[in-house]
């Protein structure tokens, strides 16, 4: 098959989170461990870190792998989901898997796997374990799909587990409790292996991560607002940290979420710096510099100047409490008075109510849907919206909701496009053609 046909076989013939939603989750580890026995263990080849959490666990898994790849070390990084192309999921050093490891992968071991019926996500990481052995790589961070305890990345004993912060999403797979999600984040706590909790805030929720690692035997670290000060000022090279073990250190991830993940990030420095040799340099390179060393993107990133628009794939209520206060924040901090138009698109399985509340009052809103199964249709959206007050037009596709708002948006306006990782998609190509450059 050439590499079209591949991806057109891995989704239609494996069952995908991403388009189906919770139909397409299947929980436990039998599969995975079935898949990686076969496969010989790769995972076993190199050392790991495991993150998992609610927020920022992309962001902290990018900041990890930019710092180690800065410090020397051959670097796999394994996230979800992509935004343009699969093989984003999939890197090394920042390149991405070649085409030609994917078609021969699933080449070469679809008369095995294929009995098992593999979730797109299970096929895909032992994929991403394999072909890290094949690099030889000398460590891998691997990004949790989803919850912690049945995720299929959850075979791996790592050196070190990381878990960003708990808040709710995922609900009718994971619990509607913070204690039940917590519960379900803290089964990636191994025995004897450090863990670093961020964004800790409830005692409940701490109750949990302690109870599991006393049963694990494991030291158990939380980051501290003590280790940091920061300036805020969002400057034109990125966010001023002045850090206790590093000086300043100027962070490219601008999000005032990237406050909370620069402190875990910190913590964990701390303990994988007892094991491993990171230089000083190579934390302040892999701060600066994260986006060019790992292809990281859509975390508030400004896709172009006028007007000035940002996108961003923050889908929950917690995520969407820093992305509105950031929005005021810019919005208002020039001279001259900008409106704000907001592209959104929402999933249908998302808690719809609780993240309308949370997005600024005082925008014009361009609701869409994005071409996955699980976008809520647009009219569903703006219905639901109009309840509170928000003022808004639909659209069909994000497209036109993007031409739309770069139509009518002023040079001092500002246009957010978000919502959901699909929409973020759809929209970031449109941003490469000649005439949004």
């Amino acid at each position: 098959m050439t590499y079209k046909e591949t991806l057109h076989y891995l989704y239609t013939s494996t069952p995908v989170f991403e388009h189906s939603g919770a139909s397409a989750y299947k929980p436990g580890l039998k599969t995975s461990l079935a898949l990686d026995n076969y496969l010989d263990n790769p995972h076993l080849s190199y050392d790991i870190i495991h993150v998992g959490g609610t927020n920022g666990k992309g962001s902290v898994c990018h900041l990890l792998a930019a710092i180690l790849q800065s410090a020397g070390y051959k670097t796999g990084l394994y996230t979800s989901p992509h935004l343009v192309d699969y093989r984003e999921r999939i890197r090394v050093d920042g390149q991405m898997i070649s085409k030609e490891y994917v078609v021969d992968f699933v080449e070469k071991h679809h008369a095995f796997f294929e009995p098992l019926h593999p979730s797109f996500f299970e096929l895909t990481s032992a994929m991403a374990f394999d072909y890290f052995r094949s690099e030889k790589v000398d460590i891998a961070i691997i990004e949790v799909g989803l919850g912690g305890r049945l995720d299929s990345t959850n075979i791996v004993t790592p050196i070190l587990s990381i878990i960003t912060n708990i808040s709710k999403d995922h609900t009718q797979l994971l619990g509607n409790t913070p204690g039940k999600i917590a519960c379900e984040k803290a089964g990636i706590i191994k025995r004897c292996v450090p863990a670093v909790i961020g964004g800790m805030n409830n005692d409940a929720v701490a109750g949990v991560f302690t109870k599991k690692a006393e049963e694990m035997n494991a030291p158990l670290f939380y980051p501290s607002y003590g280790e940091l000060l920061y300036d805020d000022a969002l400057l034109s090279i990125g966010r001023r940290y002045n850090t206790i073990d590093y000086g300043q250190l100027i962070g490219q991830l601008t999000g005032l979420i990237q406050i909370e993940n620069t402190l875990t990030v910190l913590c964990a420095l701390r303990g994988l710096r007892k094991r491993i040799d990171i230089p000083k340099e190579a934390v302040k390179s892999g701060f600066r510099h994260v986006i060019e060393l790992t292809g990281l993107q859509g975390r508030w990133q400004k896709v172009q100047s006028v007007p000035c628009t940002i996108v961003d794939t923050g889908h929950n209520p917690a995520a969407w409490k820093y992305l509105t206060s950031q929005l005021i924040a810019t919005l208002f901090a020039s001279a001259s008075r900008r409106r704000l138009y907001m592209v959104i698109g929402l999933s249908s399985d998302k808690d719809i109510d609780g993240i309308l509340k949370e997005m600024p009052e005082h925008a014009f809103y361009l609701f869409t849907q994005a071409s996955a199964g699980r976008a809520l249709p647009a009219e569903k959206l703006a219905r639901r919206a109009d309840a509170i007050g928000l003022i808004c037009e639909t659209f069909n596709t994000v497209a036109d909701a993007v031409y739309e708002a770069m139509s009518i948006a002023g040079e001092n306006d500002m246009v957010f496009i978000g919502g959901s990782n699909f929409v973020v998609a759809e929209a970031l190509p449109l941003f490469n053609e000649e005439n949004y450059k």
